[in-house]
């Protein structure tokens, strides 16, 4: 039980170190220009990661056409043609509960 408790602790730490390193060095460092690029592409990935497998898989099995996926794909339409973030959340929402609906 003690070794539990140890490792929690030293996660904790070293997920806090990392996380205040950037803000130590965020006035002192510039990363090089190689960095700054690859960086701009994080947001995007981590968003496909955890976005992908919720819209495609139910029950640890792929399902290419499911109420998630098509709610989803009215969400990204809405997004794209309005720009509305607001607009976008509820249309989703709304698609995804009507199309539950309909489906049992």
């Amino acid at each position: 039980m003690a070794a539990i408790w140890l490792i929690l602790v030293i996660a904790g730490l070293l997920t806090y170190l990392t996380r205040l390193s950037f803000i130590v060095l965020l006035g002192k460092w510039t990363p090089p220009e190689w960095v700054s690029r690859a960086l701009r592409f994080v947001p995007p990935a981590v968003l496909t990661a955890i976005l992908v497998p919720e819209l495609l898989i139910r029950n640890n099995h792929f399902v290419p056409a499911n109420p998630r996926l098509l709610a989803g794909a009215l969400a990204v339409v809405v997004a794209w043609r309005t720009k509305n973030v607001i607009l976008t959340i509820a249309v989703g929402m709304i698609a995804l509960l009507l199309l539950q609906f309909l489906s049992t």
